[in-house]
């Protein structure tokens, strides 16, 4: 079946250096949620604004429904737009503050033209109440919101032209814990009732293993990882995959201590070896000189020349 979003061997560069070296992502038609995993740093947001052509590529591709997204333009370009959108992870960053969340859900009618102008306040209420916010915050301004709230308008603003993919990038990072259940159980329903698709951008493991099928592990701009989400955080191969899962505590549970993991960051580049070998535990001068490839092995695809043996040391 051939998937809503293909990426193959996205590369991306800031200032002539690269950031992203050749990811693979698929996101099959929803509903379904694919989880895009890695610290900060790992090239996650880049990756998420270049896919809505908010950021250039230097080489890969992109297609959406079969068409090329990176060769898109004008009206077929305004047309994929409509039809993914993006939620940022700050609320109050991604609101202009001198627009009241009437005009800020209506503003993509007007962009667009979906929406004749005397219907736009019917269907800005009917946005607001299926994200859960009564009618009366269509007059207020974003100072005027909790950060629950100004998230929730960021979330109708890009439902409003009824998408079938979401891009979500750390949708709740800027929330308090009660805040952020009711924006993750909003997005389950919504998946539900809407069947979108959605590609998740975190660092909280608990958050991709709940609204998420299947992830992909990110570090430093490569893919470490990647297959169902169930078998990677329960089962994970790759070193880093095994570290990101060692950092979450749970209550009993005990589990072999990753030790001679480095703390500090790599330098940026193109990358020589594995680019995980300065902080691997494991690593042995293979991992130093020569770039793993993505293999096949217990049922997802690990870049790692080691992969049994930290399975084996994490038994």
């Amino acid at each position: 079946m051939t998937p809503l979003l293909s990426v193959r061997d996205l590369r991306i560069a800031y200032s002539g250096s690269d950031v992203v070296h050749g990811v693979d992502v698929d996101v099959p038609d929803g509903p379904y949620g694919v989880g895009l995993i890695g610290e900060s740093g790992s090239g996650k947001t880049t990756i998420a604004r270049a896919l809505l052509r908010l950021h250039p590529v230097s080489g890969g591709s992109v297609s959406f429904d079969g068409q090329d997204v990176l060769g898109l333009r004008g009206a077929a370009l305004s047309e994929y737009r409509r039809s993914a959108q993006i939620v940022f992870q700050d609320g109050d960053g991604a609101l202009d503050p001198r627009m009241s969340v009437y005009s800020t859900v209506a503003e993509p009618f007007a962009v667009h033209r979906t929406v004749p102008r005397s219907e736009r306040r019917a269907r800005v209420a009917l946005l607001l109440d299926e994200v859960g916010l009564p009618a009366d915050v269509s007059t207020r301004y974003p100072h005027q919101l909790s950060g629950g709230q100004r998230q929730r308008v960021v979330i109708a603003r890009a439902l409003a032209l009824e998408p079938r993919l979401l891009v979500l990038d750390e949708p709740t990072s800027a929330l308090d814990v009660t805040v952020q259940e009711r924006v993750l159980r909003l997005i389950e329903r919504l998946r539900a009732e809407r069947g979108l698709a959605y590609l998740l951008i975190s660092h909280n493991l608990a958050v991709v293993d709940r609204l998420c099928e299947s992830s992909v592990v990110l570090y430093r701009g490569v893919v470490m990882e990647r297959g169902s989400t169930v078998t990677l955080l329960s089962r994970p191969l790759h070193p880093y995959t095994r570290a990101l899962r060692a950092a979450v505590p749970e209550i009993g549970v005990t589990r072999p201590p990753l030790t001679h993991v480095a703390t500090g960051a790599s330098t940026p580049g193109a990358p020589t070896g594995c680019v995980y070998a300065d902080r691997c535990p494991l690593a042995v001068e293979i991992c130093r000189t020569e770039t793993p490839a993505l293999r096949e092995l217990d049922g997802r695809d690990v870049a790692c020349h080691r992969a049994e043996e930290a399975t084996a040391a994490g038994s």
